[in-house]
C-alpha cells in the first residue's frame, strides 16, 4: 500500500507511519514543516498547507489511501481560520482523492463533534451533532466530517474515527500544557464530582486506523460510517489528569473551584481577550469548564464489531511507558 498521511510529523501522525512502515508500506507526510523524526525513518516529506489545493493534490497523487489526520486544533482564535484548515482543507483531500482515483479515505475526527455541554455516558454513535457550538474546533470539525461522510460513494469509500484524549510518549500538546499550568500553581479541579471520562493510548489510536483501512473499500460495512475509539475504561477526569501529571514528575491537582466560579470566570477571561483582540487562548474558557466538569466516556462495541479493534497498549502500562519516556529511570515519578 501507498499511503498518504497529512499532519504525518505530529503527535498521531507521527504514530501512524510507524505503523504504516512496520507494514513495509509506502508512506508520504504532508505538512507545513519538515520533521527530522519523519526523516530519520526514511518518509518523503511535502510541504504545504491544506488550503493550498495544488499543493494538496500533487501530495495525494500515486497515492492508494489518504489518512487525514491534519487540522487546526486548540479552542480560540478566528473562525475563518479554523474553516480554512479543518473545513475547506478538509474538502480538498476529498477532491484530491476523488481526481487521482483513491479509492480510501481514513479521517481522524474527535468526540467533541457531538459535545452539547451536558454529560455524555455511554454514548454511542447514533449521538446528533448539537445545534450550537461553543468553539469553533469542534464546529469545524464536525462540518469536515460530515463532509467526509457525504463523499462516500462508489468510488472513494470514507470513514471516520472518533479518538479521545490521545496521550503518550512525544505528545506535544495535551500533557505539555497540563505539566506547564500544574507547575505555574494554575491548575484546579472544576467542581467535586468524580466525572467518568474516556482517553487513549497513542498506538492504540493509531492502530484503529490501520484497521480502518483494511477493512474500508467502496460498499464494505465501514464505508460512510463514525467510530468511537478509546482505551474501553472510563476513568475519574481528575485521577487520569494527577497520573498523567506524576508520568511527567509534576505536583497533581489539590485544589478545587466550584462549577459556578469557574464559568464565571471563564466568561471574564474570554471577554477580556476579545478587547484586548488577543489570539492567544485565555486561561480559561466556557468550553474548557463543560469538558472538565462533565463526564465523556463512549460506547466503543461498533469499533470492537466492526474494525476487530481492541486496545493493544493498557492504560496501566501506557503511563509507565510515559513516565519512563519522560523520566527515564527515575524510581516512582512525581514532583
Amino acid at each position: 500500500m501507498k499511503a498518504l498521511v497529512t499532519g504525518g510529523g505530529g503527535f498521531l501522525g507521527q504514530a501512524l507511519v510507524r505503523g504504516l512502515l512496520a507494514r513495509g508500506a509506502g508512506v508520504r507526510s504532508f505538512s507545513r514543516s519538515e520533521h527530522p523524526a519523519l526523516r530519520a525513518l526514511g518518509v518523503e516529506q511535502l510541504q504545504g498547507d491544506l488550503a493550498d489545493a495544488a499543493a494538496l493534490f500533487a501530495a495525494v497523487q500515486g497515492s492508494d489511501a489518504v489518512f487525514h489526520v491534519a487540522a487546526k486544533p486548540g479552542i480560540w482564535g478566528d473562525y475563518a481560520d479554523y474553516h480554512r484548515i479543518n473545513v475547506a482543507g478538509t474538502e480538498n483531500v476529498i477532491a484530491a482523492c476523488r481526481r487521482h482515483g483513491v479509492r480510501r479515505l481514513i479521517y481522524t475526527s474527535s468526540p467533541s463533534v457531538v459535545f452539547d455541554g451536558c454529560d455524555m455516558e455511554g454514548v454511542d454513535e447514533s449521538a446528533p451533532y448539537p445545534a450550537e457550538y461553543e468553539a469553533h474546533y469542534p464546529k469545524t470539525k464536525a462540518l469536515a466530517e460530515r463532509s467526509v461522510l457525504a463523499a462516500n460513494g462508489a468510488e472513494l469509500a470514507t470513514v471516520s474515527l472518533r479518538p479521545h484524549l490521545i496521550w503518550g510518549p512525544g505528545d506535544n500538546h495535551l500533557l505539555p500544557r497540563l505539566v506547564a499550568r500544574s507547575k505555574a500553581g494554575q491548575l484546579r479541579r472544576i467542581g467535586s464530582r468524580r466525572n467518568l471520562i474516556d482517553t487513549i493510548h497513542v498506538e492504540n489510536a493509531a492502530d484503529a486506523h490501520l484497521l480502518a483501512a483494511d477493512r474500508l473499500s467502496p460498499g464494505s460495512p465501514i464505508a460512510g460510517k463514525v467510530y468511537f475509539i478509546s482505551q474501553g475504561e472510563p476513568v475519574p477526569m481528575w485521577d487520569m489528569v494527577n497520573r498523567l501529571l506524576f508520568a511527567a514528575g509534576a505536583p497533581p491537582v489539590t485544589r478545587a473551584v466550584p462549577v459556578w466560579l469557574a464559568m464565571w470566570l471563564a466568561r471574564g477571561f474570554e471577554a477580556a481577550h476579545r478587547m484586548a483582540n488577543k489570539s492567544e487562548e485565555p486561561r480559561l474558557t466556557r468550553f474548557v469548564v463543560r469538558e472538565l466538569s462533565t463526564a465523556h466516556w463512549f460506547d466503543i462495541s461498533a469499533a470492537r464489531r466492526d474494525l476487530g479493534y481492541a486496545p493493544r497498549v493498557s492504560m496501566d502500562t501506557g503511563l509507565e511507558q510515559l513516565r519512563l519516556a519522560l523520566q527515564g529511570g527515575r524510581p516512582g515519578g512525581g514532583a
